[in-house]
């Protein structure tokens, strides 16, 4: 397959591989990376993905980690992505956010950014990553542990949002946490795979055309799903439930995009008019900046 692809759901941070981690940080070594990202389940994911970010301290550390995370897609011919960004985690660490997205922003050009949030942080910072979004024009997503808050926790945020709001729900939840996203006006949803257990979301999924921002991989790794067999993308798209193939974090699940769309058609019978479709839905559901 040598058709250009879109990326809707990648996260700079967990596009980072233990080479660009050296080269970010040298006091690392490759095998102290490749150490951290090995995990068993969502919670060890959690916790490999907050050494990462723990790491990242300077506009230039993210710049090398944006402009090597473009060079990375621009080679499998991804002429789209939209780039999550742990913004929560920079206010949290009172970082100088607006100086690193700047250098972002330079690396990237004119690949849309999502701002994201953190469940497990005080809804009031996550007013503070929604301003930031507005200014930047950028996306407002929540993500973290489902668990910890529903979203209506996050309600004068998400206001903040106007319409471009992309949260992470029914990953490791259930049908109720993509409920809750829909409702609060998600424009895509982050994974979304527990809308298998409800027919009337996925009804609603289908009509409202919300589409799932699926990465099958991420969702084997984490233990979101018991092994990769098991995972709903065919159901879901069967059911038609708009369907968008991602990475979430490539470098922390070792794959790519091309991968991805592979596993699918490989593993999950998809057929090549099928796998046009969810190439085309990548760019229909894409944002124009």
């Amino acid at each position: 397959m040598t058709e250009p692809l879109a990326e809707l759901h990648v996260h700079l941070e967990g596009s980072i591989e233990p080479a660009i981690m050296v080269e970010i940080d040298p006091t690392v070594s490759i095998e102290e990376v490749r150490s951290q990202y090995r995990y068993q389940d969502f919670r060890g994911f959690l916790m490999a993905y907050k050494w990462v970010v723990l790491k990242l301290n300077s506009p230039e550390q993210y710049a090398i980690a944006a402009k090597r995370l473009k060079e990375t897609l621009q080679a499998q011919g991804i002429t789209h992505a939209e780039i999550n960004l742990s913004v929560g985690v920079m206010v949290w660490r009172k970082l100088d956010a607006r100086a690193i997205v700047a250098a972002i922003q330079k690396e990237l050009g004119n690949w849309p950014l999502i701002f994201d949030a953190v469940r497990q942080f005080d809804p009031a910072d996550a007013v503070r990553v929604a301003e930031l979004a507005s200014e930047f024009d950028a996306g407002f997503g929540v993500g973290g542990d489902e668990s910890v808050r529903p979203l209506s926790e996050f309600q004068d945020a998400i206001a903040l949002a106007k319409g471009r709001f992309y949260p992470h729900a029914g990953e490791t939840s259930n049908a109720a946490g993509v409920w809750d996203a829909l409702e609060h006006g998600a424009r895509r949803i982050g994974h979304g795979i527990r809308a298998l257990d409800d027919p009337a979301l996925c009804r609603e999924l289908r009509d409202r055309k919300v589409p799932l921002e699926i990465s099958i991989s991420s969702n084997v790794a984490t233990g979101a799903v018991p092994n990769l067999e098991a995972h709903p993308v065919r159901r879901l798209f069967d059911l038609g439930v708009p369907v968008v193939l991602n990475t979430d974090d490539p470098a922390m699940f070792h794959t790519s995009l091309r991968r991805e769309y592979q596993i699918a058609q490989e593993t999950f019978g998809f057929r090549d008019s099928e796998m046009a479709i969810l190439r085309q839905n990548a760019f229909a559901y894409a944002r124009t900046r």
